[in-house]
């Protein structure tokens, strides 16, 4: 079949070749024209024949909806398209209601794979309309990985997008996990090799897993982390999985706390820290260390 797909980055590019790699045509478009097949949204659109799916791989916010504002002028009814970046799910029903008026069809596409994602496939948890997800199918078969898993019809507009933000949240707790693991087997004398014991992880434990091998990747490049900088940022989708929780009474405690810990990488001199040290210091005479300089 024939896609148009824009956004040609780090994923689009990588999923371009994998579905070309499965026999079907992609036209895609990017702001840097070294990347692109066409030179606008408008010559896209009329590369492919009707009807026609576009799939949109571009940040969330703004740039998805200024895209998809200027998609719902040049699409013809029947067409459809494809949200694949990483939307919030309340959007998706905005963008779904804008192009039903127009009779364009709409699929949310949560999608998992990162770099790796060319040779391994991708995850990807969709949501939409039956007949619009079928449409679609023979891309979504291209994209996900060999086999019975790694492709799921979530549910109505939205499910993708909201599947793949928990997918997100629970991972950012295993990364937690695991990074504190680590640090308390750093901060001991009788454990002489870390990296080792982390290795050793990855057959026959019930905590082996794929972002496992890639924390000994990271401990064989730099067995001490000693080359970074202890600051990590925070996708939208962690943030936007609390706020979910809340709004629908579910607790989220793990998830929650190392959402919190990343946000404690930022500061250099922790004020909470601050106010920590000063009580102990007033209750229990503890010893605080003094500001350099």
């Amino acid at each position: 079949m024939e896609l148009g797909l824009i956004g040609l980055g780090k994923m689009g590019g990588n999923m371009r070749e994998r579905i070309r790699r499965a026999g079907h045509t992609v036209i895609g478009y990017d702001r840097d024209p070294g990347l692109s097949d066409v030179s606008g949204l408008a010559e896209l659109v009329g590369a492919l024949e009707g009807p026609r799916v576009v799939w949109v791989m571009v940040p969330a916010g703004g740039p998805t909806q200024a895209v998809i504002d200027e998609l719902a002028g040049l699409l013809s009814p029947g067409d459809i398209v494809v949200d694949g970046g990483n939307s919030r799910w309340t959007d998706d029903e905005k963008h779904a209601e804008e192009l039903a008026a127009r009779g364009i069809g709409f699929v949310d596409a949560g999608v998992s794979g990162g770099v790796w994602g060319l040779e391994n496939g991708y995850a990807l948890m969709v949501g939409g309309d039956p007949e619009h997800i079928a449409v679609v199918k023979p891309v979504f078969d291209a994209l996900k990985p060999e086999g019975d898993f790694g492709y799921v019809h979530a549910g109505k507009v939205g499910a993708g997008h909201f599947a793949k933000m928990v997918h997100n949240g629970i991972e950012y707790a295993m990364m937690q996990a695991y990074a504190e693991g680590w640090e308390l087997l750093e901060a001991v004398d009788s454990v002489t090799d870390v990296r080792e014991v982390f290795r050793s992880w990855r057959e026959g434990t019930v905590i082996r897993s794929w972002l496992l091998d890639l924390a000994v990747g990271a401990l064989d490049d730099d067995e001490h982390l000693e080359k970074l900088r202890g600051y990590a940022e925070d996708s939208g989708e962690g943030r936007w999985t609390v706020e979910a929780a809340i709004d629908n009474a579910v607790p989220l405690p793990a998830i929650t706390a190392s959402l919190f810990a990343r946000f404690a990488s930022r500061q250099d001199d922790s004020p909470q820290m601050k106010m920590i040290a000063a009580l102990r210091n007033q209750f229990g005479g503890h010893a605080v260390e003094p500001r350099e300089g």
